[in-house]
């Protein structure tokens, strides 16, 4: 069992659950701004541009549902309601596109650093030093090679 603990120490020191927690923190985050843009900003002006009708309202009713005199639902009907469904899949396609964006400029920002006849960005040590010893064994190679045997 010691074990276990000291296993489970290490993993969560090297910061993997660290790495996750943040991520699902700033993910819940990042989901209710998402939701908020959705709701208060792009559905608004749709249902103003289809005559007030409430997105997330729109349903196709198959079969009415049935209510007595007093109100009270007798039968629920069949209402396939699509509107929410929309709703959600504009949240998807807004977080699909921002992640594409930010992946996207990740991606510029790396080629740009790995780039080798960029000098805007600094090469970093371990790589300089890789590349010294590149060129200094591309010299020892060109060089003209002296005989091994004494001359006579």
């Amino acid at each position: 069992m010691a074990s276990f603990f000291t296993e489970f120490k290490k993993f969560a020191v090297k910061g993997n659950m660290i790495d996750l927690a943040v991520g699902v923190v700033i993910g819940a985050s990042f989901n209710k701004i998402v939701d908020v843009l959705v709701k208060q900003v792009i559905t608004p002006p749709l249902g103003y541009l289809t005559t007030g009708i409430e997105l997330a309202d729109l349903a196709w009713v198959i079969r009415e549902p049935v209510t007595d005199s007093a109100g009270e639902v007798v039968d629920p009907g069949v209402v396939i309601g699509y509107g929410l469904f929309l709703e959600t899949l504009i949240d998807f396609m807004i977080i699909a596109l921002v992640l594409f964006l930010i992946i996207r400029g990740i991606n510029i920002l790396r080629e740009e650093a790995e780039d080798p006849g960029n000098k805007t960005v600094p090469t970093p040590k371990d790589i300089q030093l890789l590349t010294d010893i590149r060129d200094e064994m591309r010299r020892m190679n060109d060089a003209p090679q002296a005989s091994s045997q004494p001359p006579a």
